[in-house]
């Protein structure tokens, strides 16, 4: 007796309607299991992610963040110096740390691109990152030409944060008169 055997129609002789009623039930079975196997069309978000973006177990619950892709920010070198020193925003560095170790913006927090792919998921690493930047900020982030801050962003973004990406990279930013660090 096979797994399945209890779906095939007994090999005694069994009236017509009844053959069609077994049949019919075997074929709701068979969708009922793909439906079960493949889901329902649920998006595919985390739920830590998920509640986390919505403010909550963070204490940000009265601005939920809407997810979306992000771009590069239109905001000037000017506007984001100004929200850096009055503490409206801070400016997160997304290269990895032999980079930071070559050279650093004074007001950069370190961050790097790898870290947050690593540990994206991990629910202990978002609320400590929470700790250490408020969800009330701003951020910019930044790397070395503007490309690594997208999926930085799209990450931190998914995690509840107002982020910025920054097309301009370390050197502009030195250029624009950002303090290298000592």
């Amino acid at each position: 007796m096979g797994l399945y055997s209890f779906l095939r129609p007994p090999t005694v002789f069994t009236p017509e309607p009844v053959r069609r009623k077994l049949a019919h039930m075997k074929q709701f079975l068979l969708i009922l299991a793909v439906v079960a196997l493949a889901g329902c069309g649920k998006e595919d978000l985390s739920p830590p992610l998920e509640s986390m973006a919505n403010g909550e177990g963070t204490g940000n619950t009265s601005n939920p963040i809407k997810i979306y892709p992000p771009k590069h920010t239109t905001d000037s070198f000017e506007q984001i110096q100004k929200r850096i020193a009055k503490n409206e925003a801070v400016l997160v560095d997304v290269r990895e740390k032999f980079e930071w170790e070559d050279g650093h913006l004074q007001s950069a927090i370190f961050l790097p691109l790898s870290d947050l792919e690593e540990w994206e998921s991990d629910k202990s690493y978002v609320l400590n990152l929470a700790k250490k930047i408020s969800k009330d900020k701003i951020i910019y982030c930044h790397c070395v030409s503007g490309g690594r801050v997208m999926p930085a962003s799209a990450i931190l973004q998914k995690i509840g944060y107002d982020v910025r990406p920054l097309k301009p990279g370390y050197k502009d930013l030195l250029k624009a008169g950002f303090e290298k660090a000592k």
